[in-house]
């Protein structure tokens, strides 16, 4: 379960993917379900009710709004049945958006792990949310005409 302690206010967890860094915190809801944090991005504080997530201090469903999207992001929460526990405060940059759902679902795996190792990380480990994927972009090498992997045309004669 959860730490009971005051100092203590939300688990942290970093998730990547290609270009993608995702910083994903999970707040502990005191009994009035509503926690103030510190906006990520600019100045200010954002209220977050208990079960709700933003990005980059703007409501999920404004950065990713399909339902395929939704269905992606939620896969950690849904599997451990923590949908409605946490006030989730995620900052992200980098990447596309593919890239960007997979940091953010690597990410909340990661941080559900720290709330009870014994509890979660089998399931979690089960479908490999816990697994970095290593693929990213190949570089570009010297002498291929601006692609990592095309060869210039030799001449005919």
């Amino acid at each position: 379960m959860a730490r009971k302690s005051k100092s203590f206010k939300y688990y942290q967890a970093i998730g990547r993917r290609k270009e993608a860094v995702a910083r994903v915190r999970l707040y502990l809801v005191g009994s009035d379900k509503i926690t103030t944090i510190k906006n990520p991005i600019g100045e200010g504080t954002i209220k977050i009710k208990q079960g709700e997530i933003y990005v980059n201090g703007n409501p999920i469903k404004k950065m990713f709004s399909s339902a395929s999207d939704e269905s992606k992001y939620l896969i950690p929460l849904k599997s451990t049945e923590n949908e409605n526990r946490f006030a989730i405060s995620i900052l992200i940059h980098g990447g596309g958006k593919n890239g960007q759902i997979d940091a953010i679902i690597h990410g909340l795996a990661r941080a559900i792990e720290k709330i009870d190792k014994d509890q979660y990380r089998p399931t979690l480990k089960k479908m490999g949310l816990l697994t970095r994927d290593a693929r990213t972009r190949e570089r570009r090498k010297v002498g291929t005409g601006g692609k990592a992997r095309r060869v210039k045309q030799s001449p005919k004669r």
